[in-house]
């Protein structure tokens, strides 16, 4: 067990370098496992195989979100041993695709390499569609560093780099194992080199092709605002309801303001829940008010604005986005985008767990309900022109299918409004960046993310940052992007399609590996 031990902490140290998405960290990705699958190629029994799995969800949880139990703590007001201790016991279903690979793996291994290597892989992707994680991370998303690398993403997403990946990794044990034993490692260096050099390739061809298309005309101004402000419940506990969201909107209005004298601005972003509380339907005469005065300020200002609040419908509430669209009357009008994925617990109780005990024991637990996501909201700009956003709310941002979904229907930007006040530990917040930042690749859309904490940012349909506010910054960016309505890619046709094919693809390798297997055994006994 100590051996086990040893290859899981050296893995999950590597992943912990590697997960700061830069050079030189990034070359971790290619062989980062290679230390604890060193210990699966020594490990005789099936249990000791599920034991090495089990160990290396724990390692890596403890190593790579070394931060979660802060978060926990700052949400709940446990104690930080108690939220290191909830972090240990639920590790496994954070990173369970460590044990079905490390057993599937096995089963495979007597089969020789490219068996083992393709039907763990493909157990590795397939667990992870299957089982989907609370933060939808994958080892895919470290590639993000390299601007050539990250492009293939439009073919399979993350996690089709996450199975070159393991391919690669599978290659670089066995290189190191030939040389120990003093044979030519050449093949599994030229496999390495190969899965390398294609997805250079790839890259540099995909960028050529959306360069070639970069210079339209039909460029929009968007500006996005900051304004660090967070806790609204602790801030009105404080000042007063009425003087806490006077602070929030003043502040949101003057930096507004400030992003208008830069240029004359097409769209206006601000944060998730940056109105906390209900949006067209006031729970009181200033909410009312305050309802007014947003809609006023749209109209003066003659610009779309995108914000962040609540919003009612037959007894539930919604964590909502607004498009407000000034009107020619001198009003504004708007339409509504609700949250598809609340954050499990803090914003959304499953029905089967949700009762007035469980509430009186977690008095944190939310009340949001889902919306149902996939959505389009045409805004009409300053100079007649229609714009069709697909909305994401924070959570939204980490799965494929909602923007996959809008873009189908066809948006032409991607608009993130997010609250990572929660996450605002170590590179976090940047790490969420990248990972919703692939939603603009996967469809070749521009991506405009709005935080109230940081980091906001307007991303390229090909990953970059035209430019970004940092953590806990009060400011305000304008960039021009270029709405985009014909690029097509194999995720935009087919969905997010590669990890369950990768489940069906490796199940069936499984069983005919399994079935070969036993016949053999039946021919010689």
């Amino acid at each position: 067990m100590l051996r086990v031990g040893i290859g899981a902490a050296a893995t999950a140290l590597a992943f912990t370098l590697y997960a700061r998405v830069d050079w030189p960290w990034l070359l971790l990705g290619w062989v980062g496992l290679v230390p604890w699958l060193a210990v699966l190629e020594r490990t005789k029994t099936r249990r000791g195989t599920v034991a090495a799995g089990w160990v290396m969800c724990e390692a890596f949880v403890l190593a790579v979100f070394s931060w979660l139990p802060s978060a926990i703590q700052n949400y709940t007001s446990a104690s930080w041993l108690a939220s290191l201790g909830v972090v240990i016991v639920v590790a496994p279903l954070l990173q369970p695709q460590f044990i079905v690979f490390a057993l599937v793996r096995r089963l495979a291994q007597p089969n020789g390499l490219w068996c083992r290597a393709l039907v763990g892989a493909c157990a590795y992707v397939g667990t992870e569609w299957a089982f989907p994680k609370l933060f939808a991370d994958t080892l895919g998303h470290g590639l993000y560093a390299s601007a050539l690398l990250r492009q293939a993403a439009d073919l399979a997403g993350a996690p089709g780099l996450t199975f070159v990946l393991i391919i690669a990794n599978e290659s670089a044990l066995e290189m190191v194992s030939r040389k120990a034993r003093g044979r030519a490692p050449l093949q599994h260096a030229a496999c390495i080199a190969a899965l390398v050099l294609s997805l250079l390739g790839y890259g540099a061809i995909r960028l050529q092709q959306l360069n070639d298309t970069a210079g339209r005309r039909d460029r929009i101004a968007v500006g996005v605002v900051q304004a660090d402000i967070t806790h609204y419940g602790e801030l009105a506990a404080e000042m007063g309801t009425f003087d806490a969201v006077r602070l929030i909107l003043d502040t949101h209005m003057a930096l507004s303001n400030e992003a208008r004298k830069h240029a004359p601005l097409d769209l206006l972003v601000w944060p998730e829940t940056v109105y906390p509380t209900t949006f067209g339907s006031p729970k009181s005469a200033d909410g009312a008010a305050f309802d007014r005065e947003i809609g006023a300020f749209a109209a003066t200002a003659g610009v779309p604005l995108v914000f962040g609040a609540y919003d009612a419908g037959d007894g539930d509430e919604f964590n909502a986005a607004f498009f407000l669209q000034p009107a020619a009357d001198g009003g504004a009008t708007f339409d509504t985008y609700r949250k598809a994925s609340p954050f499990p617990l803090t914003e959304r109780v499953p029905a089967l767990f949700d009762s007035q005990t469980v509430r009186r024991w977690l008095p944190w637990l939310g009340t949001w309900k889902p919306g149902t996501g996939g959505q389009v909201i045409s805004l009409v700009l300053r100079d007649g022109r229609t714009l069709r956003v697909a909305p994401l709310i924070c959570y939204d941002a980490l799965f494929p299918r909602y923007a996959i979904a809008a873009v189908r229907q066809g948006a032409e930007i991607i608009v993130t409004l997010s609250n990572d006040s929660w996450f605002t530990f170590g590179n976090t917040p940047r790490l969420i960046l990248m990972v919703s930042a692939f939603r603009g690749i996967e469809t070749r859309r521009p991506h405009v993310r709005a935080t109230n904490t940081g980091v906001s940012a307007v991303i390229t349909p090909t990953g970059d940052f035209l430019a970004t506010i940092g953590v806990h910054e009060r400011g305000q960016l304008v960039a021009t992007v270029t709405p985009e309505r014909t690029a097509s890619t194999l995720m935009l046709l087919w969905g997010d399609w590669f990890g369950p094919t990768a489940l069906v693809v490796g199940s069936v390798l499984l069983v005919v590996t399994l079935a070969k297997r036993g016949r053999r055994a039946g021919s010689a006994s």
